[in-house]
């Protein structure tokens, strides 16, 4: 079993189809929901944490573009400008989920795109404005 991060953007016309419901009975793909952006009658965007055997989420994957989702790698929605950073620890001050972190002994920022949740946080606490982060 392995876990990946997906942002999903859903089209207006689908808020009546049960897709995390034939994730979880058809393709046997666990579901952690870490956000949502859901408008009825207007565009959608979820970050999901699928769990499940690789085939299984590729399978998955496959079924939610042929309803019309969008479905992205979450890596591929952040951007961090690593080379410019100062370390001054700020976005670790708000980073609640411990994608950001700094250890003695060289205090160095550490960035871990697998445990971010997209809240966002850390773009404005940047002084230098090294985030870029795109949900919808």
């Amino acid at each position: 079993m392995i876990k990946k991060r997906f942002i999903l953007n859903f089209p207006p016309d689908s808020g009546d189809k049960p897709l995390s419901y034939h994730l979880v009975r058809d393709y046997d793909i666990r579901i952690n929901i870490l956000k949502a952006e859901v408008f009825p009658g207007k565009r959608g965007s979820l970050l999901l944490e699928l769990q499940g055997t690789p085939a299984n989420i590729e399978a998955g994957v496959t079924y939610l573009t042929s309803h019309n989702v969008e479905v992205e790698p979450l890596e591929k929605r952040i951007r961090f400008q690593e080379e410019k950073c100062i370390d001054c620890g700020n976005c670790v001050a708000v980073c609640f989920a411990g994608a950001l972190t700094m250890t003695a002994p060289d205090w160095k920022l550490n960035f871990d795109k697998s445990k971010c949740v997209v809240c966002e946080l850390c773009v404005p606490a940047c002084p230098l404005h090294l985030f870029d982060i795109k949900f919808q």
